[in-house]
């Protein structure tokens, strides 16, 4: 009983008094029955029993939607309301009215609201200074970056990268989508990585001049450096383009991080996230085609600002005027756009070893699958739905649009991206990295058990595998 939700355990607790009140009336009629010893009084016993029957069962019905709609729902809400408000800064009250016939309870966890949400901002003044002086060292250590002319790529001694600045983009994008805890084999031969790391360790050194094999064939020189016993190594290149500017995409979290045997066994924040959303000519996915595909990319629980796939896609067809007036994207604009054969086939490629995420999942996938139908590359990706999350925290009865459950989790999304592949993709994006640890204190921390969770709200949507 513990692993059922509340409202379901009530709506048993009320079938129970429902079967066990018409049991003992029909019990008290057939004794009735007996002690007169009339057997042409059967009929009327029997009529009493029926319509006895269904008056209990209406009563206890009509008992129990009230009791759903004013306790279960209300306790459900306040409860999901005060977890996520735990663990997301959100400074909105939590709505009393949702909760008006359950007496000081909604007053209370308001109260509770209040007094964590003060020492909350509290603590977070010493955070924010801080962060401010963090910061102030990144911006030093981007602009002394700036002026070496190399590109940096640092990566653990399992070859996931965890650093790479604006020059190893560029050198990077030439073989394969620029990806935080991506592998140095997505963008160089591995035979020639592996060489260089043996030649450093045969001469007992901690540095080495290479010439490394790009995946395309184009070869890049510079150095490789080790740092630490085992713990990792450093390729410094030529940058492509010396001037160019220099951001830098780094993760040192990623260094403790140990690799899991399964991807079950997972835990929910250890995964590579692809967030995706698409833009199409209609509802249908049999007959309508995708007009944008927009993406970001999640790791260690953070969004990763400039791994990002955006792309107007030529539909083939006119795009109905009813759909530009949704997304506003129209015949004109995508013109000399590339086809959705093109665009996938890239999607795949940035999407390649992370869990796919969306929003009402199966109708984004549905244009993939059917696209990608006879191809030589598949979405055999995991998939999550950020509809069934939302239906693990905040119960099943709740309304689980995108637009709610940002607003639930105070995700804000701007009027002029709001219905755009990036936009959405964005926010989607941003309520996942909410929903983690409010997933994660509700002990649901590896990837099986939120599969698992998901599976007790299959109904909403068809869950994807």
């Amino acid at each position: 009983m513990k692993n059922l939700s509340l409202r379901l355990r009530v709506f048993l607790f009320f079938c129970l008094t429902a079967i066990g009140s018409i049991a003992i009336c029909l019990g008290a009629l057939y004794m009735g029955f007996r002690q007169l010893g009339e057997g042409n009084a059967l009929s009327a016993f029997v009529t009493s029993g029926v319509i006895a029957g269904f008056g209990i069962l209406g009563l206890v019905v009509l008992i129990w939607l009230l009791f759903d709609e004013n306790v279960s729902k209300p306790i459900e809400a306040l409860a999901a309301s005060l977890r996520v408000r735990t663990h997301v800064d959100i400074g909105t009250e939590i709505e009393e009215e949702t909760a008006k016939y359950l007496g000081d309870l909604a007053p209370a966890v308001c109260a509770i609201h209040r007094k964590l949400r003060d020492e909350t901002r509290a603590s977070s003044e010493a955070v924010v200074e801080r962060t401010a002086r963090l910061d102030a060292q990144r911006s030093q250590l981007l602009q002394i970056l700036s002026d070496i002319p190399v590109a940096v790529i640092v990566a653990r001694q399992d070859h996931q990268i965890i650093l790479y600045d604006g020059q190893a983009a560029d050198l990077m994008e030439r073989e394969c989508p620029a990806r935080l805890k991506g592998s140095v084999f997505d963008y160089l031969d591995k035979q020639s990585v592996l060489e260089a790391l043996a030649a450093l360790k045969k001469q007992n050194a901690l540095r080495h001049e290479i010439a490394l094999k790009g995946r395309s064939g184009a070869v890049y020189k510079g150095h490789i450096r080790v740092f630490g016993a085992d713990a990792g190594y450093t390729l410094m290149l030529e940058p492509l383009r010396p001037d160019a500017a220099r951001p830098l995409v780094y993760d040192f979290d990623l260094l403790d991080i140990e690799e899991p045997t399964s991807l079950d066994q997972t835990r929910l924040r250890d995964l590579t996230f692809v967030v995706f959303d698409s833009e199409t000519t209609g509802l249908d996915p049999h007959t309508d085609e995708v007009v944008q595909l927009g993406a970001v990319r999640v790791v260690n629980g953070k969004i990763i600002e400039g791994e990002v796939f955006d792309t107007l896609v030529n539909p083939g067809r006119t795009i109905p005027p009813g759909s530009t007036a949704v997304h506003q994207i129209n015949d004109a604009m995508v013109a000399d756009a590339p086809g959705f054969d093109v665009a996938c086939r890239a999607f795949h490629q940035f999407a390649e070893h992370a869990v796919i995420v969306a929003h009402n999942a199966p109708f984004d996938m549905a244009f993939l699958r059917r696209q990608c139908r006879n191809q030589d590359y598949a979405f055999d990706n995991p998939i999550l739905d950020t509809v069934h999350l939302s239906a693990v925290v905040f119960g099943g009865s709740a309304e689980h649009t995108l637009d709610a459950l940002c607003d639930r989790l105070n995700v804000h999304i701007p009027d002029d991206v709001r219905h755009t592949g990036l936009g959405d993709a964005l926010a989607t994006a941003k309520a996942l990295v909410a929903l983690i640890p409010v997933l994660e204190a509700r002990d649901f921390t590896t990837f099986e058990q939120v599969r698992a969770e998901i599976q007790k709200h299959s109904r909403i949507l068809k869950v994807e595998a």
